[in-house]
């Protein structure tokens, strides 16, 4: 069904919010969002459009700001930009119901108005003219839109053309995606695609959106799983995801285990605490009889960043397979990781079901199957009788591992 959704950002946040309150206007005033206790490598954490413009990039570093270019830094306030952004958000709930609203990040929102256009009697292009308009007025922040027939496109509007038009909106639909969709190359331009699998891709000679939407389907499946035909999909315009599912997601029953690091991790060592994190949950699942559908995987940056990622798989099938999850949350790692320093992991599986009867798999043997599960059940039964750290793998013994300081707590404390 085609819907009209909203994806609107909120242009430099962090920059445009300080010049505001200062007063300044940040289309014409150099200013870095940075902590210039850091030195001249401190992560610029945003700049304003004036020096976007003059080829200064956010996530940057200080040192990298050519020294021609005179700027002056701002201490990141993130109690300021969280205030900011909820009254933005109260301007969104004026004009659509809770349940029709999905905050993506503090300055990112998608909203569906497919059942608000005949209320207001606008266009879709008509009421995201309203809306920025309003945030202007009510905020002093300027805004970019992009309009879909559903988040995807909306989305990919917005980043690809809407912050490059003169009224910051763009519309895109399902007629448009060869002729806007399909050139978007490189591939890590288009949403949802990291660097790590821009890199998976061009191994198989895929190089733009048009590439991968004409590789075939079965293929992309076999090589990244339900990932690779989530892929195709998007490479075709293609998204079936709705507002109201992650509302309803939110309030299904789920197991999750976060953790804050002791030092910042990148994609070499991260993927170790992935695992033992997952073997967690796994535990716990078979502790409890369930199954799970749904594997989520969040990522924090560090402190100096204040920013990360999250997002989650549908499965096919139910599981408490530990290399299943761990599979899962790595693909979700290397679709969306930036490449830059990790300091907080979380695992999610939601959606869980009871663990009565079980659909054989053409892919796996059952006796293996079977076999990997009593060993599970071993070691589960091990652990509880004598303690978490009365097995290990090797791996926990590993520097980078947290396994054995973790499971000498209890809740995130030493007993």
């Amino acid at each position: 069904m085609e819907q009209s959704i909203l994806c609107i950002d909120l242009k430099s946040f962090f920059a445009s919010v300080e010049c505001i309150q200062q007063g300044l206007d940040p289309f014409n005033y150099p200013l870095v969002v940075a902590n210039p206790n850091q030195g001249n490598g401190a992560i610029t954490l945003a700049v304003t459009p004036y020096l976007k413009k003059l080829g200064v990039k956010s996530r940057g570093r200080l040192y990298e700001i050519p020294k021609n270019i005179t700027y002056h830094i701002a201490k990141p306030r993130m109690n300021l930009y969280i205030t900011k952004s909820k009254e933005v958000i109260s301007i969104y709930l004026d004009y659509v119901s809770d349940e029709d609203l999905h905050v993506y990040s503090i300055d990112e929102c998608f909203l569906d108005v497919t059942n608000y256009l005949k209320l207001y009697k606008k266009t879709p292009l008509e009421l995201a003219q309203d809306i920025l308009k309003t945030i202007y007025e009510k905020t002093g922040l300027t805004a970019t839109c992009g309009i879909g027939s559903n988040m995807l496109l909306a989305k990919v509007a917005m980043d690809i053309e809407a912050k490059h038009n003169p009224n910051n909106i763009a519309v895109w639909t399902y007629d448009d995606v060869k002729e806007k969709l399909w050139p978007i190359a490189p591939l890590s331009e288009m949403w949802g695609i990291g660097k790590h699998m821009e890199k998976n891709l061009n191994k198989m000679n895929i190089y733009s959106v048009g590439d991968l939407a004409n590789t075939d389907k079965f293929l992309l499946k076999d090589k990244f799983g339900i990932m690779g035909l989530e892929l195709w999909n998007h490479a075709n315009g293609i998204d079936t995801s709705k507002i109201k599912d992650f509302k309803k997601m939110a309030k299904t029953e789920s197991y999750s285990h976060s953790q804050v690091l002791f030092k910042d991790y990148n994609e070499s060592n991260i993927p170790l605490i992935i695992s033992e994190m997952v073997e967690l949950l796994a535990a716990r699942l078979r502790k409890n009889n369930k199954l799970t559908k749904l594997v989520g995987l969040g990522i924090g940056y560090s402190k100096e960043i204040d920013n990360g990622f999250y997002h989650s798989i549908k499965l096919d099938q139910a599981t408490d397979s530990i290399s299943e999850i761990t599979k899962y949350c790595l693909m979700i790692f290397d679709k969306y990781y930036e490449y830059l320093p990790i300091r907080k992991v979380t695992v999610c599986c939601g959606n869980l079901e009871k663990k009565e009867a079980r659909q054989l798999s053409l892919f796996e043997k059952e006796d293996i199957r079977q076999d990997k599960e009593n060993i599970n059940l071993t070691i589960d039964e091990i652990k509880n009788k004598y303690g978490a750290n009365s097995i290990l793998k090797a791996s926990n013994l590993l520097k980078d591992s947290t396994a054995i300081e973790r499971n000498k707590k209890v809740g995130g404390h030493y007993e």
